[in-house]
């Protein structure tokens, strides 16, 4: 007599195609679409009014003429615009290298064991939550009174870099992290020393998420006003920066001055000037996502 081998059924896998979403799955993924929902109708709504109450004043003399008290149909923001990109442009030069140079010894060179390293770490990501107005005080008191740099657009620069460098530096080491590390291996085999492979394969792969990181960064600091004010940035310029030492003016504070003024005229120009920080702000995204999509890497 043959032996008959014993079959057994496999346990019964529950399926979930079958079965309906659970009450609170659903209840929860409708209060997230209505949560994006608002949060879209309000901007949209935000953007509109913005550009409806700008549209008129959405001609050459705001970027050609200089701000005017007198007669506001006459007034620009070119001091304004010229300003901002000074600034920005310097808060660039400073913050970037400086960032992405930390970013590197923290992710690829500094030892973790050490209590230091840990404290520098720390400190970073707590300064990444301070609120602008703390990085103001520090500036006006350290960099414009205590070196002599006053009013100035170098001393706006470096106040705007102390306040985005924690956000570079984090990112950087996110876009450095994400770099596979059969990378570094398979270069370091074939003979390369550490900095060749980061020079030449770390830091090529880790371009997009740097580079974004960075313009994001420079963009909260563009749209930056309670720091310079402190500061003592001047609400009401007729002239362009011509240098570090100038002093200068930037849209946040145009806008904030033709804001407080009683005319209604002045709110119209309030919204321009809104509408071309806005557009600045869309430039350099629109820069992120073109550096990010150029650069990105499939691994």
């Amino acid at each position: 007599m043959i032996p008959t081998a014993v079959t057994t059924d496999p346990p019964d896998i529950p399926r979930l195609k079958g079965r309906g979403t659970p009450l609170r799955e659903q209840f929860f993924r409708l209060s997230l679409w209505a949560s994006l929902a608002i949060g879209v109708v309000f901007l949209a709504g935000l953007l509109t009014y913005v550009v409806v109450e700008g549209w008129p004043r959405l001609n050459p003399k705001l970027w050609t003429h200089f701000p005017d008290i007198i007669d506001p149909s006459n007034a620009g923001a070119q001091s304004a615009i010229t300003g901002t990109i000074w600034v920005i442009s310097f808060t660039a030069l400073y913050c970037l290298p400086t960032g992405v140079l930390t970013a590197i010894y923290l992710e690829e060179y500094a030892d973790r064991d050490r209590w230091w390293n840990r404290a520098v770490e720390i400190n970073i990501q707590n300064l990444a939550a301070v609120p602008s107005i703390v990085y103001g005080i520090l500036g006006l008191g350290v960099i414009s009174r205590g070196l002599g740099f006053g009013q100035t657009v170098l001393t706006a620069a470096l106040t705007l870099s102390l306040l985005v460098l924690p956000i570079v530096i984090i990112s950087s080491r996110e876009a450095i992290r994400a770099v596979p590390q059969s990378i570094r291996q398979a270069s370091l085999s074939l003979g390369a020393t550490q900095w060749q492979t980061i020079w030449r394969q770390v830091l090529p792969a880790a371009v997009p998420g740097m580079a974004t990181g960075s313009i994001l960064a420079l963009s909260r600091a563009i749209g930056e006003a309670a720091p310079l004010l402190l500061l003592g940035g001047l609400t009401f310029i007729t002239f362009n920066p011509t240098g570090v030492h100038s002093q200068f003016t930037v849209l946040p504070i145009q806008i904030f001055n033709w804001i407080s003024q009683s005319r209604t005229e002045f709110t119209a120009l309030a919204s321009a000037a809104i509408v071309v920080l806005l557009v600045i702000l869309l430039v350099m995204n629109s820069l992120a996502i073109w550096l990010r999509n150029h650069f990105t890497r499939r691994w």
